[in-house]
């Protein structure tokens, strides 16, 4: 029986992770009372008597939950951004390549994908692994997120207070120093932060993610139809895969809301092209790719319990 204790599962993402594993066999999950799931000396026993603690905290917390495990066959899957750039963690995006894969399933230590990284980074990867960008160009990404992305508190804004300028899409970090920025760069392998453009709508879950390219970016004697060959390559499923279809001349971030996968696309022409990946912000952008790491960890097939 293996012992799963989620840290912060009142949260969305934790309540999310709580209803998949309800389809698992063969696991037992350490629960705290309301009264001491805030309890240091409380969550520091739970932490350590369980086999896999998912982490499902602000960043600060999630740094001081890690620091509290002694155990050393405490496998631990963290949704903040606290890890995600550091070399001895395993980043949690399977299908990058083979040696993610592995490193998830060996490691103790597993960072979950950032929400709009992730999109950025199924992307960008691909194109400098294959060396048709290079590390050091300058890109931009535009992406589109449903309004859940923001936590309660944006929820309870949303459904529970209305106001007009919510009811349009709202474009946010305006400095350019988003924290998931550095993950882009540092996971993508690129020298540069792009310019990034996210924006939240009025819609609860799905999102959008698109990286616009000249053919001039690319590595002289590559195209459109060169990118699209290393994604159908790359991008196989049954969580992650190609396609090039729009509905009737539009695509919709909110295509995959409520499901775990992840469509990748390229549209455009020879000379001016937009690659795109959709998926639902709290799916593979979040408790759906922790719930695929955990998958990886204890040997079962990557889709048990997602919804795909």
């Amino acid at each position: 029986m293996t012992k799963i204790f989620i840290d912060g599962k009142a949260g969305t993402t934790g309540l999310r992770i709580y209803e998949r594993l309800e389809a698992f066999e063969g696991i037992e999950l350490i629960s705290l009372d309301d009264e001491k799931r805030k309890d240091p000396q409380c969550r520091e026993e739970a932490l350590n008597n369980a086999d896999i603690a998912f982490l499902c905290l602000p960043d600060d917390a999630a740094r001081e939950s890690v620091s509290l495990i002694e155990n050393e066959n405490t496998v631990v899957i963290d949704t903040s951004t606290a890890h995600r750039t550091l070399d001895d963690w395993a980043y949690g995006f399977p299908e990058l390549s083979a040696s993610h894969r592995e490193k998830i399933k060996n490691s103790k230590r597993i960072a979950v994908p950032g929400c709009h990284a992730s999109g950025f980074i199924s992307l960008v990867y691909p194109l400098v692994e294959a060396g048709i960008l290079e590390n050091t160009d300058k890109l931009s990404c535009f992406s589109l997120t449903g309004y859940s992305g923001g936590g309660k508190k944006m929820i309870a804004d949303y459904e529970e207070e209305p106001d007009e300028l919510l009811g349009a899409p709202r474009q946010y970090a305006l400095t350019q120093s988003h924290k998931h920025l550095k993950e882009m760069v540092k996971i993508s392998g690129i020298d540069n932060a792009p310019v990034f453009c996210p924006v939240v709508g009025d819609f609860y879950s799905g999102m959008e993610v698109t990286v616009p390219l000249f053919k001039s970016d690319l590595k002289e004697g590559y195209g459109i139809e060169d990118i699209k060959e290393i994604y159908k390559n790359k991008y196989t499923g049954p969580i992650v895969t190609y396609c090039d279809n729009s509905e009737e001349g539009f695509i919709s971030a909110g295509l995959l809301s409520g499901k775990d996968s992840m469509i990748v696309s390229v549209f455009g022409n020879e000379d001016r092209f937009i690659l795109t990946a959709r998926y639902d912000n709290l799916g593979k952008g979040a408790s759906g790719a922790a719930v695929e790491c955990l998958n990886i960890v204890l040997g079962n097939s990557d889709t048990n319990g997602l919804e795909v």
